[in-house]
């Protein structure tokens, strides 16, 4: 079973370490404590899309960002090999085709 949670954790985990930025110098600047931030990196806690935005800021990275590393790590273990960057014209046409770039 997925654990959307554990994702997060692990992505936010990648990203601070990415950033060479210690647990708690992210919890610092997010203004979370840091028991509870390391909680969150090894997937125990649920964080709230408040947490996630401090977090995202205080790692200097948007949280859309994020989520899109989130999701992109969540299909691949779903087996679906990830998502493409944009939706193809013919798919976008077909449900809405005011939306088509043509």
């Amino acid at each position: 079973m997925i654990l959307v949670r554990q994702e997060i954790g692990d992505v936010l985990r990648d990203f601070r370490l990415q950033k060479g930025r210690t647990l708690r110098q992210v919890a610092s600047k997010a203004s979370v404590a840091l028991g509870y931030l390391s909680e969150v990196e090894r997937g125990q806690k649920e964080a709230s899309s408040e947490i996630l935005a401090s977090v995202a800021d205080a790692l200097d990275i948007p949280i859309s960002t994020i989520m899109r590393e989130v999701g992109d790590r969540i299909s691949v273990l779903e087996g679906l090999g990830g998502f493409p960057d944009v939706v193809p014209d013919d798919l976008v046409a077909s449900v809405e085709p005011e939306l088509s770039l043509h």
